[in-house]
């Protein structure tokens, strides 16, 4: 697969995570890592970019061990950026579908 269209694919997985409930980085590695071949060293970036991009926002919080958790939560500007990806997404398919399936024509 593309390198570029699966970073985009996991860049959509990644904000609809993080619009379910905001998650740490390593939240976000470990579900995503259920069916998909990640690492962080995918994520990590993903995460910085969409914080710079304006699409997260982020928080710390102490936990019982160890450093403050940093969380990513979906702002605004990041759930209107969602809505883009699912549209884009389903459209995607669709015509996907439409050529396998021979309904091209």
């Amino acid at each position: 697969m593309n390198a570029q269209f699966k970073k985009g694919i996991i860049e959509m997985c990644v904000m609809h995570l993080v619009e379910q409930q905001p998650m740490y980085g390593f939240e976000v590695i470990e579900s995503l890592a259920k069916d998909i071949d990640v690492n962080e060293n995918t994520i990590y970036p993903i995460l910085r970019r969409l914080t710079d991009q304006g699409y997260f926002s982020t928080y710390t919080e102490a936990t019982n061990i160890g450093a403050p958790r940093k969380y990513y939560r979906i702002t605004e500007s990041g759930k209107d950026r969602m809505e883009e990806y699912r549209k884009e997404w389903n459209r995607f398919l669709k015509g996907v579908f439409r050529i396998l399936e021979g309904r091209t024509v």
